[in-house]
C-alpha cells in the first residue's frame, strides 16, 4: 500500500475512519483504535488484532504445525489464514471460506460463499483434492445488534453450522476449535461437542477484549 504525502497522523487507519465516523461510533473507534493489539497489527502485518487470539491459542495447545490442512470457516479479512498459512507452510493447506470478499493471501484458497450451500461445500472438498482436514476454525460472529435475545441464537446458530461442516470433513483425531458466546444455548453445544470428541476445553486468550461474553472452545480426538 503506497504511502501519503500527507502527515502520519492525518494518514493513519484512525484518523481516516474518524474523519467519516458520526458523533455516535467516535467512541468505539477510539477505543478500537487505542487498542493495543490493533496497534500490533498495523505493526507486524496482520489483517486483524484477531491473529493474536490465534497466535495465543497455538502457543498454548500446538494447533498448527507443518504439512496439516486446515478449514477456516468465516475467515475474512484472514487474520487467521494468514497465521494458519505461516504455520503449516508449503507442504500444508489453507481453505478459508467467508461470504464476505477477501483480498488474496498467499498459502490460501479462498472460497467466497456460504459453506452450508452444496456448492460452496463441493468447492471446499475439491480444494482440498482428498486430504483428510487436521483442523477446523471458526472465528465467525454475527452482526451484533447490542440485543442478546437477538445475538445469542444467532450466533449459537453459526457455531453449530462450523460444527456440522467439521463432523463432515475432519479426520478421526482431528480438531475443531470455535468462538462461542456464552448463554442461551452455550451448555447444550458443550455437550453436543463432548459427544463428538475425546477432549474439549475453554480458553480465553489475552487479545479477547475482557467484557466480551467470547471463549474459544477446542475440541480434540473427533471420534469419526
Amino acid at each position: 500500500m503506497g504511502r501519503s504525502t500527507r502527515s502520519s497522523k492525518s494518514s493513519s487507519p484512525a484518523a481516516a475512519a474518524a474523519r467519516g465516523a458520526s458523533k455516535t461510533s467516535k467512541g468505539w473507534l477510539k477505543e478500537h483504535f487505542d487498542d493495543q493489539y490493533v496497534q500490533r497489527s498495523w505493526q507486524d502485518g496482520y489483517r486483524s488484532r484477531a491473529s493474536y487470539k490465534l497466535l495465543e491459542l497455538d502457543a498454548k495447545d500446538a494447533l498448527l504445525r507443518p504439512g496439516m490442512a486446515v478449514i477456516d470457516l468465516g475467515a475474512a479479512p484472514g487474520g487467521w489464514s494468514q497465521i494458519a498459512a505461516e504455520k503449516v507452510g508449503p507442504e500444508g493447506v489453507v481453505i478459508a471460506s467467508d461470504i464476505l470478499e477477501m483480498d488474496a493471501l498467499a498459502g490460501v484458497d479462498f472460497i467466497h460463499g456460504d459453506f452450508t450451500e452444496e456448492a460452496v461445500l463441493e468447492a471446499i472438498l475439491a480444494a482440498l483434492d482428498g486430504r483428510p482436514v487436521d483442523l477446523v476454525m471458526s472465528d465467525m460472529a454475527p452482526n451484533m445488534s447490542g440485543m442478546a435475545a437477538i445475538d445469542q441464537p444467532q450466533a449459537m446458530y453459526l457455531v453449530e453450522l462450523a460444527l456440522d461442516l467439521a463432523q463432515q470433513t475432519l479426520r478421526p483425531g482431528g480438531r475443531f476449535v470455535a468462538k462461542v458466546f456464552q448463554g442461551e444455548g452455550f451448555d447444550d453445544y458443550l455437550k453436543a461437542l463432548r459427544s463428538s470428541f475425546g477432549k474439549v476445553v475453554t480458553r480465553k486468550p489475552d487479545a479477547s477484549r475482557a467484557r466480551s461474553r467470547e471463549v474459544y472452545l477446542l475440541a480434540e480426538r473427533f471420534r469419526g
